[in-house]
């Protein structure tokens, strides 16, 4: 079972509450970055766990529950647009691994993180450069992360329906541009992000 790899030599080095941490949203001009951290217990039976970037928004949906119940403990953790704009995308991105993992009821003794920084947590932890497509608890927390910030960008569409963020949920498509430079940028985009900040430079 080569996703169980990295949580298997977790555990041959004495270690016994792991957990997986992912984000999304790290490439929207719009919204917050959101990350989640997931406990899965060892008799883990859900199949089809993989990077979230490769399943459907269909399969994404179907998994989404069936993790959050067998899992032992889901956190979630968020960095607002306005984090993003003051701290730059990648400390607001580790900084929602942080709170993902503070909001997990069980308390990790090792994190298998996704990408190649640490975070800024007294537990051990091991970073992994495309985590996601390489551990079950990884692959796990990046569907529980992507779901839940899809989520909330359609929620945001309700508000701001100009911007269609239901379709593509505040990723730079050609349609999302197209919309920042004919109303501007609504209160949720990134200022700092390119494509955005050069609108609000002159708008204010």
């Amino acid at each position: 079972m080569p996703m169980w790899e990295f949580e298997h030599n977790a555990q041959n080095c004495g270690y016994t509450i792991i957990a997986g941490v992912d984000e999304a949203g790290r490439g929207p001009l719009a919204g917050p970055v959101v990350s989640a951290a997931v406990i899965l217990p060892g008799n883990f039976s859900v199949t089809g766990i993989d990077d979230s970037k490769k399943l459907s928004e269909k399969t994404r949906a179907a998994l989404f529950p069936l993790i959050k119940h067998q899992a032992l403990a889901v956190g979630t953790g968020i960095a607002s647009h306005l984090e993003i704009d003051q701290l730059n995308i990648l400390q607001a991105s580790l900084l929602s691994m942080k709170r993902a993992v503070e909001n997990l009821f069980i308390r990790p003794d090792f994190l298998l993180i996704d990408g190649k920084f640490k975070i800024d947590s007294s537990i051990n932890q091991m970073p992994i450069v495309k985590g996601d497509s390489k551990s079950i608890s990884i692959a796990a927390a990046s569907i529980i992360a992507k779901v839940t910030r899809d989520a909330i960008m359609t929620e945001l569409h309700k508000t701001y329906p100009e911007y269609n963020f239901l379709q593509h949920k505040g990723y730079p498509t050609k349609a999302h541009k197209a919309a920042v430079l004919e109303y501007g940028p609504c209160p949720v985009h990134r200022r700092s992000f390119r494509g955005v900040k050069e609108v609000s430079d002159g708008n204010g």
